[in-house]
């Protein structure tokens, strides 16, 4: 027979497990306590071990007796700025025994006592872990609501840890938690959308985590070693609440393995000062992650907190504004002389923009109008005695109106949540939106509500032996009146209370503003489309003239238009800013002329020009290099054509162009609409200069910019390539795709590119290494291989992926280099930074049958 216990054993009882008092550290570290006067109160037995220096057994003594001077002095120096209201302060790479062993070093004050952790580092390459923080927070703000940034956080915090499973876990109202967002290792269980009960996380060890924001357990096998003493001459034992390699509660470490977890790591989100939800990191083996590294997750918590706390304010902006937006739309018809009773329809339709219900009521003057899932007249008239009874110019709220108000009992089948805003003093008038049941189905990671069961830790709670999924229905409740939702409402019950009749003149001011303002940009687009029409009629009637049939007429006239929606995409690649003019030539030269871009000579600093010459040379140039083609030196294949950008002391530019080798030249008997561009444009748009010449030795043109088109391009800048002008493939598929790269922040993204390219599966590794073991396990459709990979090259990859016959493409950014193509096997070369249409065109080119 059980003893009965003198107490009753539910889930709280983990609350009172002392777990900052359990007296032992994690093996990855070691601790010594020490008084204001450096004597060693107490240490951990693992000293000798992790420092090489049997601390424990020198309690009592100084410290000094055991550490050099220079570390003593290094530790005293940053000590002093725990007294400025640091919790902690930290030191990297600190050779603390003297021997060159570089230790990272964390330091507190608990209590009276200092206490100091050393833990060994054990890589010691070059590598610069803060510096990913940022750019994966930058990926956090792409995130759509709470629920989007939350999947890019636990992404990115995967791949800044290693962790094989990173969990989003934010905590409800009644202390529960829900799993939000995952990113985990394919071979792993899910835990997305799971709620885990209130006691799984108890209330001491709430209160370290909002006092301390990384929780890293190593190895749940660790036995870990004891701090010596136990207690202080008082029978104080140390506490080690802010202790990083505090050791581990038994019930958790037990809780731990029951997942299959063989290292885990907790990382806060605080909100606003409180406990918001955590990073839940689990990983299937042990796995140690250095101080340093720790520190850059931290960072990356607080940054997520900060971007969750922009989210929320950026969403009651949004609120705000619709709520002014339906406050002013009513105001203008209350004010205009109409009742509440008569603008009811419109009072219903502002507020379901406003606040979500399913059924809405107004009571006012004796009379009770209703629409969607509410209460009779009948039934209401009982609810709004009730309502009188709560407290004066208050909005009320509940979303289980039937625990307040049993009458309510008639209408549970249409209304179990109730807010109403009283609009009048006595008798009370009232609007109310009434939200239906909502029958909530919560998959919980095993059952809430379940309570002792005989463990190895005495009359304690041992954690669920599975994680079978319990539902628990809630009913009669409807979804909860969020604050956005009272704050709403208690706006709109001021604004109804208030007189605004002295308000509908300014509020007639602001629209008409509105309205002056918006005619204004009518007006404008209407001027540019205007532009843009006649510049395309004028295009349509001027490549008429002279064409021999309709092919050569479409053609002429395709060109054109291509020409200036090339340039048009250069500037808004710029968001309209001053664009490079050899890139300009360099599109032009690429997009007409395969194989001609050699024979082409840009002597010459390169300028930017601003949009309005920008688009006005495109014409030129475009007139100049197709003219060439079909009959100047550019139509043979000994010809060349040289352009001198000649910038001029007073900021002007002159452009220089001069055809050689080409056929002899006569001047045409007539001016056509080409020539015209050509002779004209530049004097006409831009009031600058231009000369043509027709030489027998070939044509010669010289055109002067004025300086205010002009701008020099930057000293450091270098003359980028024309942008890959091949037909992009309709259609590219490929099943599971492996990504080999060593960037973090370019992996996430060509994997993002791959999904929506159709790749059924996306796989990255960062290494030679990583990447032959994902190869043994999987058959890969299509490998994108980075060429550098830190200190180790891709060329075993790509060699045993040539002799597999698996299709690759080398990702590289020194383009397509000899050095490249001379050790790699015969692959597609992409250049960085890629876009998802060169990608597409790589894979095409890969996957094309051999």
């Amino acid at each position: 027979m059980t003893e009965a216990l003198p107490y009753d054993v539910d889930l709280t009882n983990c609350d009172r497990e002392p777990i900052h008092l359990l007296g032992r550290v994690q093996g990855f570290g070691c601790l010594v306590a020490i008084s204001s006067d450096w004597i060693i109160q107490h240490a951990s037995e693992n000293c000798a071990t992790v420092l090489g220096i049997d601390l424990a057994a020198g309690t009592g003594t100084r410290l000094q007796d055991h550490l050099p001077p220079e570390t003593l002095m290094r530790l005293r120096g940053r000590m002093q700025a725990l007294a400025y209201g640091n919790d902690s302060v930290r030191i990297f790479g600190l050779d603390a025994t003297g021997d060159g062993q570089p230790f990272d070093v964390s330091l507190h004050q608990s209590g009276r006592s200092f206490v100091l952790e050393f833990e060994r580092k054990m890589a010691l390459d070059d590598r610069d872990d803060l510096a990913q923080v940022h750019p994966l927070i930058a990926r956090i703000r792409s995130g759509k609501g709470v629920q989007g940034m939350a999947q890019e956080a636990a992404r990115g915090l995967r791949a800044l840890s290693g962790f094989s499973r990173v969990k989003v876990y934010q905590f409800a109202a009644d202390g529960s938690g829900t799993v939000i967002a995952e990113s985990r290792d394919p071979a792993q269980d899910s835990y997305l959308n799971l709620r885990f009960p209130a006691a799984d996380i108890p209330a001491q060890a709430r209160e370290l985590y909002r006092r301390s924001l990384l929780r890293l357990i190593g190895d749940v096998d660790d036995p870990g070693s004891a701090v010596v003493p136990y207690s202080n001459p008082e029978g104080q034992p140390l506490d080690l609440s802010l202790a990083v390699t505090r050791a581990v509660s038994p019930i958790h470490i037990e809780y731990l393995k029951n997942m299959g977890v063989g290292a885990s790591m907790s990382v806060s989100i605080l909100h606003r000062g409180k406990l918001w939800g955590l990073f839940a990191c689990h990983h299937h083996a042990p796995l140690y992650i250095d101080y340093e590294r720790r520190t850059a997750v931290e960072l990356f918590a607080q940054l997520f907190s900060y971007e969750l706390i922009q989210a929320e304010n950026d969403a009651e902006r949004a609120a705000l504004v619709t709520a002014q937006g339906s406050h002013d739309r009513l105001m203008a018809r209350l004010s205009s002389g109409e009742g509440l009773a008569a603008s009811f329809d419109a009072l219903a339709d502002e507020l379901a923009g406003v606040i979500a219900h399913d059924g809405f009521a107004l009571y006012v003057d004796g009379q009770y109008f209703s629409r969607g899932k509410a209460p009779t007249e009948h039934e209401f008239l009982g609810l709004a005695r009730f309502l009188n009874t709560a407290a004066t110019s208050r909005i009320f709220a509940t979303d289980c109106i039937v625990a307040r108000y049993p009458g309510a009992e008639t209408f549970r089948d249409r209304a179990s949540g109730v807010l109403a805003l009283p609009i009048s003093r006595t008798p009370r008038d009232f609007i109310v939106l009434f939200r239906s049941e909502i029958a909530q189905q919560v998959a919980w990671a095993g059952n809430p509500g379940k309570t002792f069961e005989t463990g190895p830790h005495g009359p304690r709670l041992t954690p669920r032996k599975s994680f079978e999924i319990w539902r628990e229905v809630v009913k009669d409740h409807s979804a909860p009146w969020t604050e956005a939702d009272l704050r709403s409402a208690e706006s709109l019950r001021v604004t109804l209370l208030e007189v605004v009749l002295k308000l509908t003149d300014a509020a007639n001011e602001e629209r008409m503003r509105a309205q002056e303002q918006q005619e204004l940009l009518i007006a404008e687009l209407n001027h540019r489309v205007r532009n843009i029409l006649s510049l395309i009629r004028g295009l349509v009637s001027q490549s008429r003239d002279g064409a021999e049939d309709v092919a050569s007429f479409t053609g002429r006239l395709d060109g054109r238009i291509q020409s200036l929606a090339r340039a048009h995409d250069q500037l808004t690649r710029k968001e309209w800013t001053p664009a490079s003019l050899k890139a300009l030539v360099g599109v032009e030269m690429g997009a007409y002329l395969d194989g001609a871009a050699g024979r082409l000579d840009v002597q010459g600093p390169d300028v930017l020009l601003v949009p309005d010459a920008f688009s006005t040379f495109a014409l030129v140039i475009h007139e100049l290099v197709t003219n060439s083609a079909k009959y100047g030196a550019l139509s043979v294949p000994a010809g060349r054509v040289l352009l001198g950008i000649v910038p001029q002391p007073d900021g002007a530019l002159v452009l220089e162009w001069i055809e050689q080798g080409g056929p002899a030249v006569r001047p045409p008997k007539r001016r056509g609409f080409g020539t015209t561009i050509i002779e004209k444009s530049i004097p006409f748009d831009l009031q600058g200069e231009a000369r043509l010449q027709f030489l027998v030795t070939g044509i010669e043109a010289r055109f002067m910019i004025p300086a205010r088109y002009v701008m020099p391009a930057p000293a450091d800048s270098v003359a980028v390539a024309p942008p890959d002008l091949q037909i992009v493939p309709a259609e590219v598929r490929a099943g599971a795709v492996l990504v080999v790269e060593d960037t973090i922040i370019i992996a996430m993204d060509a994997a993002d590119i791959l999904s929506d390219l159709g790749a059924t599966t996306v796989d990255t590794a960062s290494g030679v290494a990583e990447a032959m073991r994902l190869l043994d396990r999987a058959r890969y459709d299509f490998v994108l291989l980075d060429v550098n990979l830190g200190r180790e090259t891709s060329r075993p990859i790509a060699e045993r992926l040539a002799a597999e016959g698996v299709p690759f493409a080398l990702a590289t950014g020194y383009g397509d280099s000899p050095e490249v193509r001379e050790h790699y096997p015969p692959a597609p070369i992409l250049q960085k930074p890629f876009t998802a249409d060169m990608v597409k065109r790589v894979m095409a080119e890969a996957l094309a049958p051999r």
